[in-house]
């Protein structure tokens, strides 16, 4: 048992009783980690710099006069300006952790800077979610890894996604982090990333890293003229959505708070509707029913009638949506 005048165990040089004894709470894991968030966070303050704008810019209009038929400007910029980083430019983030690790730091976070300097896209699938951890398959090797969570929502297994990823902060083995953006890939597209990994495959002069480098924009083209618009949902579950949505703001109420219950039976359940309207007629029972959104309310003949869906419909999803929520509800 470590005593209070000994020195701290998360290496920051300090005496226990100094340092994590007084965040009783706080593992120290969480604590690096939180550390490690603020490098993350101050390298996309810090840069680009000045020097670097025109070089940027030029990325970022390239990628634009291609992709903006299919993404809104601000998906573009996020993953041009992590293209210029981490594929086109990166001896700039090379250069920040360098830099880092000339500052007094905590021999931890130390150790995980020293495996952080070369970031790698990853375009794989998501074949299992745990608490924490996602098992990712790259599409292109057929390696799989633990890629780690960034929020509680769930995820659906099978739907793709695509990130550049460094090694986890706990440094346990084959674990990873997303530093960009975190972009899930609906189910729809499912061909357009077995045509990818193909062409990949069928590629000999370009080990799988390098043809990704080298291709990347080519994969987003694809998703484009597939339908793919930025959404996380299938057209599908876009759909019931949508209805809901409409259905509830032409009777001036707010759908927010039954939509995203929606959104999360829609990942977990993945209902196997014939119509979209039988889903969302269901749907919206439920969130009168648990008061989600004000009244007055309809009878569930009318709900029906909007949709143009039985009632036996109607109440098949709401028996379901509220199976699932109320399960959701004692976890």
């Amino acid at each position: 048992m470590i005593g209070r005048n000994d020195p701290c165990l998360c290496g920051s040089g300090k005496k226990y009783k100094k340092c994590c004894d007084s965040k009783q709470s706080v593992s120290i894991e969480e604590v690096r980690s939180e550390e490690l968030d603020r490098l993350l966070q101050a390298f996309y303050d810090e840069y680009p710099e000045r020097k670097d704008f025109s070089v940027l810019l030029s990325v970022m209009n390239d990628w634009k006069a291609k992709l903006e038929q299919y993404l809104d400007e601000e998906m573009i910029e996020a993953i041009a300006i992590d293209e210029f980083f981490f594929h086109q430019k990166p001896e700039i983030w090379l250069k920040y952790i360098e830099k880092q690790q000339k500052k007094t730091l905590r021999p931890a976070v130390a150790n995980v800077l020293a495996q952080w300097k070369a970031p790698t896209a990853l375009l794989g699938e998501v074949m299992e979610v745990k608490q924490h951890y996602m098992l990712i398959k790259d599409i292109l090797t057929n390696e799989t890894l633990y890629l780690k969570r960034e929020s509680d929502k769930p995820v659906p297994v099978g739907v793709h996604l695509f990130c550049f990823i460094l090694p986890d902060s706990s440094l346990q083995e084959n674990h990873y982090l997303a530093i960009s953006s975190l972009i899930f890939i609906p189910t729809d597209h499912r061909d357009v990333m077995t045509t990818y990994a193909k062409n990949n495959a069928a590629t000999s002069k370009e080990a799988a890293n390098e043809f990704l480098q080298n291709h990347l924009i080519e994969f987003w083209e694809l998703l484009g003229a597939n339908g793919y618009g930025g959404g996380e949902f299938t057209d599908f579950e876009a759909g019931i959505l949508l209805e809901i949505m409409d259905r509830l703001e032409k009777q001036n109420r707010n759908p927010k708070q039954l939509v995203n219950i929606v959104e999360d039976y829609l990942v977990v359940n993945q209902p196997n509707a014939r119509k979209e309207a039988a889903v969302a007629a269901g749907a919206i029972r439920f969130g009168q029913e648990h008061q989600l959104f004000e009244g007055p309310y309809w009878s569930f003949k009318e709900i029906a009638e909007w949709f143009g869906v039985s009632t036996h419909s109607l109440n098949k999803y709401y028996k379901d949506i509220n199976e699932f929520y109320l399960t959701s509800a004692v976890k």
